[in-house]
């Protein structure tokens, strides 16, 4: 949720930021509970491609929060954005050494060895 966000449902007179957050917070929800659809009835031979999908849309992530902290507008967001800088790269270097592990599997192993 954005400090902006957050500073409009103080001020909103009557609840008007209210309507606003609802809103989004019911969209998160649903992107939530479709992401858990989706990636729980993937195929196991499909999960190292969604896997580097999903590196990329990390990849996004980090970016916007380097931005984000990087603006220093208010201690809160430089703090927000230097936790999710964390935690995408976090789900990068794991999703990468994941994905390596994963392929290491389907390789031929030589005899003799």
């Amino acid at each position: 949720m954005s400090p902006d966000l957050l500073i409009l449902l103080a001020t909103a007179p009557d609840g008007a930021g209210k309507s606003e957050f609802l809103t989004l917070l019911y969209v998160f929800m649903l992107a939530t509970f479709t992401g858990l659809l989706v990636i729980r009835n993937v195929s196991r031979l499909l999960h190292t491609p969604l896997m580097s999908l999903t590196n990329a849309i990390s990849a996004i992530a980090v970016v916007g929060s380097i931005m984000l902290a990087g603006e220093q507008k208010t201690v809160l967001s430089t703090v927000l954005g230097t936790v999710a800088v964390a935690a995408s790269m976090t789900n990068i270097v794991s999703g990468f050494l994941l994905t390596d592990r994963m392929l290491k599997m389907f390789k031929k192993r030589e005899p003799g060895k």
